[in-house]
């Protein structure tokens, strides 16, 4: 019999997100496009990059029909509920910080209707990093929500360890919720080698993880973690290629050799094995797993499907069927989830 299991990353959009997109003067922004004579749209994130959502744009619009279906079909309980890219946090500040409130509202009273099966991620918009601290403290403590997803860098290719944001991660470690660091793109500052073989190299294929695995590794130099010591981060695609190279970035940490010597209380191997968390969406590979198991252990994985940019019941097998004890396989599933995000009370046994 399978588990029960606890999505950490499924997504969606509204309907106000979207009539954002469509008129939006800069990028990211939808724009029409023929398709073999057929009128659609396309995603454009930047000179050249786009990609198109026909058929993902009408299940990240859907809540409770279609999604709970294949909830359903996979077996899976709950699913985090976080806003898909490209997010706000690329908008013009003003106009982000008020589309984050409505989107989070939107959420929760989806979240309100059903949370036996949802739970949310809160959209933020850290361009105005005191608004979006703000946010966060009322999704949690007004709207229920269980942390924060904001993807990897913002406006002007700006990463969280900036002193500037800290007032954003402040607030998670006070609150004691995690961030979601999730992939865009690489950054302004680095996008031009993938943008040459567009969003097919520049997206999922490795831009993702390239931009992802450095905003994570900037936390860890930054000295943000040991500001804030219960501040937790979590990390999709089994960590973004980090588990692989948890020992290879204390390489010149300490030395002069590298550089400016880091004022870090720690290794950065021993903030990548405590502080960070790294859950399984879109990475349905045993060896890729068994890295990123050995290099962190049961305790640190959870289980996740990037809902509905991957499979659920694809997802559900994968992790049913891990090379790994019965207690650990249950922790990833959904043990981790219930004992991180105090989800317990809301999960029935299947």
């Amino acid at each position: 019999m399978n588990m029960k299991l606890i999505d950490l990353e499924a997504h969606f959009f509204t309907e106000d997100y979207i009539a954002y997109l469509r008129k939006n003067d800069d990028y990211p922004r939808l724009e029409p496009v023929s398709v073999n004579g057929e009128e659609r749209e396309r995603l454009a994130l930047g000179k050249g990059l786009s990609a198109l959502r026909a058929q993902t744009m009408v299940k990240l619009l859907d809540f409770e029909e279609k999604r709970l279906e294949e909830m359903d079909a996979a077996g899976i309980r709950m699913q985090a509920l976080s806003l898909a890219g490209p997010g706000c946090e690329l908008f013009k500040p003003e106009d982000a910080v008020s589309l984050v409130r409505d989107i989070n509202n939107e959420a929760s009273e989806v979240i309100g209707r059903r949370p036996d099966r949802f739970f949310g991620l809160a959209a933020l918009a850290p361009q105005d990093p005191e608004k979006a601290a703000e946010e966060l403290d009322r999704a949690v403590n007004k709207l229920g929500f269980k942390g924060a997803k904001i993807n990897s860098h913002s406006r002007g290719g700006e990463y969280l360890d900036q002193e500037k944001y800290w007032v954003i991660l402040e607030k998670a470690s006070d609150l004691g919720v995690p961030i979601y660091l999730h992939p865009r793109m690489p950054s302004p500052q680095m996008i031009k080698p993938f943008a040459d073989y567009g969003f097919r190299l520049a997206g999922p294929t490795l831009g993702f993880a390239t931009d992802t695995s450095l905003a994570a590794m900037r936390l860890v130099y930054s000295g943000v973690l040991d500001r804030f010591p219960h501040l937790q981060i979590i990390l999709g695609h089994l960590g973004e290629g980090l588990p692989f190279w948890v020992e290879r970035v204390n390489h010149l940490w300490d030395t002069e050799e590298g550089g400016p010597k880091l004022s870090l209380e720690r290794r950065p191997s021993d903030y990548l094995r405590d502080r960070f968390l790294v859950t399984t969406s879109g990475m349905s590979f045993v060896p890729a797993f068994m890295c990123a198991y050995l290099a962190l252990g049961g305790d640190k994985i959870l289980f996740a499907v990037d809902y509905p940019f991957e499979k659920s019941v694809d997802a559900a097998a994968f992790v049913n069927n891990l090379p790994v004890s019965e207690d650990d396989r249950a922790k990833i599933g959904f043990g981790n989830a219930e004992r991180i995000l105090g989800l317990g009370g809301n999960l029935p046994d299947c």
